[in-house]
């Protein structure tokens, strides 16, 4: 592993808690309605995929994971043209969102690495760390 980095989500870990401890709540206390449960069950599920948001560079491939991985993203190497650090605007919000600059992935913050592949799509990776995962992806497609 050349790069391996998790970057927690801690709004969203706050936004979705305090829903779910107040359902918690409603559902113990107030008689069975069906959409308490389901609703619950549907920001539990959020929660764990959405949680964070894990880097990781080897040899040959970049993979961005949301949370418990079921949700990711894999790119190769040697497809990369180049990357470089950036500033997001904060209207493009977090999660998997299109914006001008192509997908982002974000899970929390501004900052992320634009990567630009060789067949001209665009990908933006949120992290706190941008300069160290720059400086990553760098030293790993001059290799390849």
């Amino acid at each position: 592993m050349v790069y391996k980095h998790t970057q927690i989500g801690y709004l969203i870990i706050i936004a979705l808690i305090i829903p779910l401890l107040i359902l918690f709540f409603v559902m113990t206390i107030a008689e069975f309605i069906k959409i308490l449960p389901i609703t619950f069950s549907i920001l539990l599920i959020a929660l764990a995929l959405f949680h964070s948001l894990t880097v990781e560079i080897d040899k040959t491939r970049l993979v961005i994971k949301f949370g418990l991985g079921v949700i990711n993203k894999k790119f190769i190497l040697k497809d990369i043209e180049s990357c470089h650090a950036v500033k997001n605007s904060w209207y493009y919000g977090w999660g998997i969102r299109r914006t001008p600059h192509g997908w982002l992935y974000n899970i929390s913050g501004l900052s992320a690495v634009e990567i630009q592949m060789k067949n001209g799509k665009k990908y933006r990776i949120g992290t706190d760390e941008p300069k160290s995962l720059e400086h990553a992806i760098t030293q790993t497609i001059k290799q390849t």
